[in-house]
């Protein structure tokens, strides 16, 4: 009696799984719908929308656009993501064990790239959500230093981002969050000790240094490579820049700044996009980095209407964007960003 019981909550449980997937899929195919006929109509709206000008000559050009694209399976973003991902692993990997995980999923359809930049977003995801449970131990990392293990031992005892773990160690101490991030921009104030351990945890982070300059300065020449490309073919737009200025001056502060809006009616793979934003990353179909895209996406689809990210090095396939298609960089020329990686590697 109790198996047919049993029997009948699964199958009452997937009905409803099943019934909760379609709502959500019907939901998915309406707010779309709504983002397209806004992008659709944006160039006709009243008042128009922000950084779009009153007079565009010549008027608005519909462009046709294919872009083809190569997404990961999502049982390949995860049976990498557990060859690439290891605990207390956060820094730049030594050479060999970069040519480990190439041997590794040499027979995947990832490259190492790809399998390096999902290797980030796990760890950042890591880094986020065990945030609390690593500040709930500021106390005992603090005693656990102060009797002198280092700070590199105590990230990989609680598998947490060597910067964050110094970070509660500080906390421990009774800092406050002002103090912290003073001391980390100023190292130098840092007595002897401090000093020495937090260059080495700055030096085995990747996902919480302070110092993100190598970082920006990437994703700012893949930016250029967008831009390049969409003038080559004649598409006009407003960069992010031109926006930020233009609404500091007219609005106090910048408040809607997608890296490239569209002054002509843009169609790739014939959905319209009135926006994209360039993420120099691998699209990984993850909690932390889904809800915070899609947030960022929710306000530019309020204003504009539809529009899409361009992830540098492609995503995985089950991810979806409400109000934005994803594509990878297929057809950029990124030719100058090899050059700026080998500039980099050749410092190191």
């Amino acid at each position: 009696m109790s198996q047919r019981k049993n029997s009948k909550r699964i199958r009452n449980r997937r009905k409803s799984r099943r019934f909760e997937n379609q709502n959500d899929t019907k939901s998915e195919d309406k707010a779309n719908n709504k983002s397209i006929e806004r992008a659709i109509s944006r160039f006709s709206l009243n008042p128009l929308p922000m950084g779009i000008p009153s007079k565009i000559s010549p008027p608005p050009a519909e462009i046709n656009i294919d872009w083809n694209t190569n997404s990961v399976p999502k049982t390949i973003q995860k049976k990498v993501g557990e060859i690439v991902c290891r605990p207390g692993e956060f820094g730049f990997l030594p050479e060999d064990r970069v040519q480990e995980i190439a041997e590794e999923i040499e027979n995947f359809p990832i490259s190492l790239e790809q399998a390096l930049s999902l290797r980030g977003a796990l760890n950042q995801e890591k880094s986020v959500y065990s945030h609390h449970r690593l500040m709930r131990r500021s106390n005992e990392l603090n005693r656990r230093y102060n009797s002198g293990e280092s700070v590199i031992s105590l990230s990989q005892r609680f598998d947490t981002p060597p910067v964050n773990t110094f970070r509660a160690i500080l906390t421990g101490r009774g800092w406050s969050k002002n103090k912290i991030k003073e001391s980390l921009k100023s190292p130098s104030r840092l007595n002897q000790r401090d000093l020495e351990e937090f260059e080495k945890a700055e030096d085995m982070d990747r996902v919480s240094a302070v110092n993100q300059t190598e970082t920006q300065n990437a994703a700012g020449i893949f930016e250029e490579a967008l831009f390049m490309y969409f003038e080559s073919i004649g598409v006009r737009f407003r960069r992010q820049e031109e926006l930020w200025e233009e609404q500091s001056r007219d609005e106090g502060r910048a408040i809607l700044t997608p890296d490239l809006l569209f002054l002509d009616d843009l169609r790739i793979n014939g959905i319209p996009c009135a926006w994209i934003d360039a993420k120099h990353y691998f699209g990984a179909d993850l909690k932390f980095p889904r809800k915070k895209t899609q947030k960022q996406v929710d306000r530019y689809v309020a204003e504009y209407g539809h529009g899409a990210i361009v992830y540098r090095h492609g995503f995985c396939r089950s991810l979806r964007l409400k109000g934005a298609i994803l594509l990878d960089s297929n057809p950029l020329d990124l030719s100058e960003l090899e050059k700026f990686h080998e500039k980099i590697r050749g410092l190191d």
